[in-house]
């Protein structure tokens, strides 16, 4: 029985991770999905940028919840079953991570993590959760950008944990792959971070296709102001070169006319010659 145990917890542990808190708070308060706006982000931070701090609450404190019944129903199995060990727990929080980020009720499209990923912490060592906590807290109200605090966070948790709870070390290998998950997920952030365009906390965002549609038309704009130029370059150059036309065309002109009036005269010599023998 204990070796089906693991799996069936992960399988669990990953169909709560896959609940959304963002799209399900969203849809409750009737508000646009948050994959639709911002950074297109269903977690607390993106929700926040609508302007509804209530919402965003809602979803941090579910997205949250989902980390830590995830590990607390682990635990109680352990219990139930000393075989599994820390192993148990560990899987736990690894599925229901990638359940968050990868919800099989939303078309795999899920959030960054690190609510959730605060859960398991919390649910596996208190003074760890508040050791990143305070780490994630300074580095917000610092920078106000919830990202950089986010991957502060997430890279220091496992190894506080590793000094904090030496003897899980289980526990503390599975919260450093949940770090690199993390991590990841933030790699479009980290490049606007190194960009400096990634948003504040709390700052109002635009929805994604606004946001498309305005960089397509900023790119026709510019496209339109280039050929404007080109064209203004052109025209004293096409005009020069009209003008010189125009020139050659007269001198070609009087030299016909000069040409003509020679040969008319000739001519007119011509005819007066034989007048002058006959008289």
């Amino acid at each position: 029985m204990s070796f089906l145990l693991i799996p069936l917890v992960a399988a669990a542990a990953y169909a709560l991770g896959s609940l959304s808190s963002a799209i399900i708070v969203s849809r409750w308060f009737g508000m646009d999905d948050p994959r639709t706006y911002g950074s297109g982000n269903p977690g607390a931070s993106n929700m926040l940028r609508s302007g509804r701090k209530d919402a965003a609450a809602y979803t941090l404190a579910g997205d949250a919840l989902k980390g830590l019944l995830a590990v607390w129903i682990a635990y109680a199995f352990r219990a139930m079953f000393d075989s599994v060990g820390d192993g148990i727990v560990a899987v736990a929080a690894i599925a229901v991570v990638l359940g968050h980020m990868y919800p099989m009720f939303f078309e795999f499209k899920g959030g960054k993590g690190v609510a959730t990923a605060l859960g398991v912490i919390l649910g596996m060592s208190f003074w760890t959760t508040l050791f990143a906590l305070a780490i994630w807290l300074t580095i917000a109200f610092k920078y106000k950008k919830s990202s950089l605090a986010a991957l502060v966070a997430a890279a220091c948790a496992p190894f506080l944990f590793f000094i904090i709870e030496p003897h899980h070390p289980k526990m503390g290998w599975a919260l450093m792959l949940i770090a690199v998950l993390v991590l990841y997920r933030h790699k479009d952030n980290i490049k606007r971070l190194r960009e400096g365009k990634e948003l504040l906390i709390g700052e109002t965002a635009k929805p994604l296709a606004d946001n498309g549609q305005n960089e397509q038309a900023a790119a026709e704009n510019a496209e339109v102001a280039a050929k404007a130029d080109e064209t203004v370059a052109a025209t004293p150059a096409e005009t020069a070169v009209t003008e010189n036309a125009d020139a050659a065309a007269s001198e070609t002109a009087a030299e016909a006319t000069a040409q003509n009036a020679e040969a008319a005269v000739e001519a007119a010599n011509t005819d007066n010659k034989p007048a002058e023998k006959q008289s």
